[in-house]
């Protein structure tokens, strides 16, 4: 009777072990959706911060990527920021992530759903002294991918 007890034991410590590291792989490699929202926007600004304006346009949304072609969009940015504003770089903080059932881009745009608005502020200190942007900058998937928006409703 021993005998038959011992590898059922086993077997039940086994499967709870493999259930209990299953369950911790989960853990550490899942990540919510507003933590992917929230990571992709820090992303974004860190390419900024560096000057690497063609790193951060490749996240964007394709409505963004229709609104700036890569080149006008690198020039832009470096224009007004680096030379305009006399800034070389910049501090920035990402903000809590609020999800939005909807969101609509523009007002000719479709409305996405699923969208994540996080705030961010830019800190910049400049030929002109120091100034700060609040912006909302909003996350949605496309195609399987978190990509970045910026509002251009009225």
């Amino acid at each position: 009777m021993r005998r038959k007890r011992k590898p059922l034991l086993k077997m039940i410590v086994f499967i709870s072990i493999f259930i209990l590291f299953c369950l911790l792989l989960y853990v550490i490699f899942s990540q919510s959706a507003k933590d992917r929202a929230t990571s992709l926007v820090d992303d974004f600004y860190q390419y900024e911060k560096s000057g690497n304006f063609g790193g951060s346009w490749i996240l964007f949304h394709p409505l963004m990527k229709k609104k700036f072609s890569q080149d006008d969009y690198i020039q832009k940015r470096a224009h007004v920021f680096m030379q305009d504003f006399g800034v070389k770089t910049f501090s920035y903080t990402v903000g809590k992530a609020k999800h939005l059932k909807s969101w609509r881009f523009s007002k000719e745009s479709p409305k996405l759903k699923n969208v994540y608005q996080v705030p961010i502020t830019q800190t910049f200190k400049s030929t002109f002294g120091n100034f700060t942007i609040h912006q909302n900058v909003y996350v949605a998937e496309n195609k399987d991918k978190w990509t970045i928006l910026w509002s251009y409703e009225k």
